[in-house]
This record gives structure tokens, sequence and C-alpha cells, in this order.
């Protein structure tokens, strides 16, 4: 059987040009009158996933 990629991870996640796999943060999609615009600007720009989860991200992308 074919192995599928898993799409809730792929809306997720993207591979750089460079193959390293990226991610937005959580916590910026509304309540953000209390938070400070450092937070809310540090917020929006994606980071690294994490090393340890970089192979179970693979298998689930298929693909990277």
């Amino acid at each position: 059987m074919k192995q599928k990629t898993h799409k809730g991870t792929a809306k997720r996640i993207k591979v750089s040009g460079s193959g390293k796999l990226r991610r937005y943060q959580a916590g910026k999609k509304h309540l953000n009158e209390h938070k400070t615009s450092k937070r809310v600007r540090q917020l929006k720009n994606a980071v690294d996933v994490s090393p340890k989860d970089v192979p179970r991200m693979k298998k689930l992308l298929r693909r990277a």
C-alpha cells in the first residue's frame, strides 16, 4: 500500500530551500490585546522544528 503524507502536518510544517523544517508558533491568533507588541511581533516569525522532532516530522511528511 502506498505511504501517504500526513495532511495535518503538511499544512503546519514547511520545508525550506535548504531542507530545514520550519513551523509557526502558537499563541498569536486572538487575545493579543494584553500581549506586548514585542511578544506579538516575535510570534509572527517562523522557527525551526526542534532537532529531536525532525525525524518524526519527516516520517509524517514522507517527502522532506
